[in-house]
């Protein structure tokens, strides 16, 4: 008999963002990025932190205060590294992430040629960033849902 309870594609390919977002150093915000072709491959994984080379422990963390003593000028976000990560073009594919991308994002995300993005959370919704992005992406024809229902639970030994 077939199991039923299977991951659908949209809780497994968000599943492999929030994964990926685990690996952020960053102590506020953990976002993750993964890129899925109309083949339902992934081609691209990203979080959010500092370029190659740059250490964690030389560079701020914080959020607030003079800005070159903020992560804002350094870190890297989840969705950039992910289409870094590529290697193949990304025109007509979809990307999954923890957090709904921002305005600066969201112009390498219609550059790049990714098509749908599938997101969890957009707690800075309404924010000027936020309209920008929104404003940019239904422009350019990239469709937006959020995940609803997502839950991930992952045990690996005791």
């Amino acid at each position: 008999m077939k199991r039923t309870n299977y991951l659908s594609w949209d809780d497994y390919f968000m599943g492999v963002a929030y994964l990926s977002s685990m690996r952020s150093k960053d102590d506020s915000s953990q976002v993750g990025a993964c890129i899925v072709n109309i083949k339902n491959r992934i081609i691209g994984i990203g979080y959010n932190g500092l370029p190659i080379g740059c250490s964690d422990d030389d560079f701020p963390w914080e959020r607030e205060g003079a800005f070159l003593e903020t992560k804002y000028p350094y870190v890297v976000h989840a969705e950039p590294n992910a289409i870094l990560n590529c290697t193949v073009p990304l025109d007509g594919s979809r990307i999954y992430v923890t957090l709904f991308p921002c305005n600066e994002c969201a112009k390498l995300i219609i550059q790049s040629g990714i098509r749908e993005i599938i997101y969890l959370c957009d707690k800075y919704n309404g924010t000027d960033a936020d309209i920008a992005s929104k404003r940019m992406l239904t422009a350019a024809g990239v469709t937006t849902r959020k995940l609803m229902n997502f839950s991930l639970k992952v045990t690996i030994g005791e």
